[in-house]
């Protein structure tokens, strides 16, 4: 009941932003040059035109019903650390970079790549200048991270409707950086998954691995075990609604120019097309916007195959 009144009070203070809601079959993938390269992209288009994977696409698929949409950035055991670009206009998904190298995640045995269809919720942002009153740690200036563990795996720029099932608390080098755990509404356990403790009554050891997974990702380049607020502990779903209401306030004072775009620190781009009170709102006729450039799609280019080993990680570290 807390987690519908949140969704309730959102949906009512932000929808003056939000377009209607909409379905996945109405989003498709402009693909731009060769995965695994530098250039490429993937904007995410609605009835054929580009919209902004982080302002466009609605936060709601079905309010009344607790249904959210999730972008797709990383599919279930992919390698490839795709996430949207927060910074170019309409914010396509690209792969990451580090030292002017592609980011891939190592394999940490027993897990190859991502355990899930990993992602973001669209028109969410966790504020790096706020500190969260709990975890004591500001937010990582990204969109909400999803991690929807239905059996189905995922494309790059897929727009799923999912419910919220749990959240968990990452401390990624001094930030919050919230998980929410989800499921796609078309899963057949999606019926059964209704909180957390479902997960592992239905799913068990996902929960315990998700854990794990985060707090090693990062050991095979270098870096140390990443940390937990709660003891690593899940929350329920009360408690990743609040979260998600947080974030989405966060993103809304972000889109309507009360919070910053652009500071020492970083640069957002708010360019959006149906966000239309917002100042970042753009018409179809903007150079920027027109100039888009068109699908290209390639074959993927060849990985290196140090991106296939696997690592042993000591129940030590």
């Amino acid at each position: 009941m807390a987690g519908s009144r949140v969704s309730s009070r959102v949906s009512q203070q932000l929808r003056f932003l939000s377009p209607s809601p909409t379905m996945s079959s109405q989003y498709s993938s402009r693909l731009i040059g060769a995965p695994n390269t530098l250039e490429h992209r993937v904007y995410i288009e609605q009835n054929g035109q580009v919209v902004s994977a982080f302002h466009d696409i609605p936060l709601f698929a079905d309010q009344n019903n607790g249904i959210f949409n999730m972008i797709v950035e990383v599919p279930r055991w992919t390698n490839a650390k795709m996430e949207i670009s927060k910074e170019e206009a309409f914010n396509p998904i690209k792969q990451d970079i580090k030292k002017g190298r592609l980011r891939y995640v190592r394999n940490c045995f027993p897990h190859h790549g991502y355990i899930w269809n990993y992602g973001a919720f669209p028109q969410t942002w966790e504020d790096p200048t706020v500190q969260h009153a709990e975890t004591k740690a500001k937010g990582d200036n990204d969109p909400l991270d999803v991690c929807e563990i239905g059996e189905q795996v995922g494309y790059v720029g897929q727009v799923k409707q999912v419910k919220v099932l749990g959240i968990m608390a990452l401390l990624d080098e001094g930030e919050t950086d919230w998980k929410v755990i989800v499921v796609d509404v078309q899963d057949p356990l999606a019926s059964k998954l209704n909180d957390i403790e479902d997960v592992e009554r239905h799913l068990p050891g996902l929960v315990r691995a998700t854990n794990e997974w985060f707090r090693i990702y990062k050991i095979p380049d270098g870096k140390p075990e990443n940390q937990f607020a709660f003891s690593g502990e899940a929350k329920n779903k009360k408690y990743a609604a609040e979260i998600i209401h947080e974030c989405h306030e966060a993103w809304r004072r972000l889109i309507s120019g009360e919070s910053p775009a652009k500071t020492p620190a970083y640069d957002l781009s708010i360019r959006n097309v149906t966000v239309e009170n917002s100042i970042g709102h753009t018409k179809p006729g903007d150079p920027v916007y027109a100039n888009l450039p068109p699908d290209s799609r390639k074959p993927p280019a060849p990985v290196d195959p140090s991106i296939c080993k696997w690592f042993y990680i000591s129940s030590q570290v």
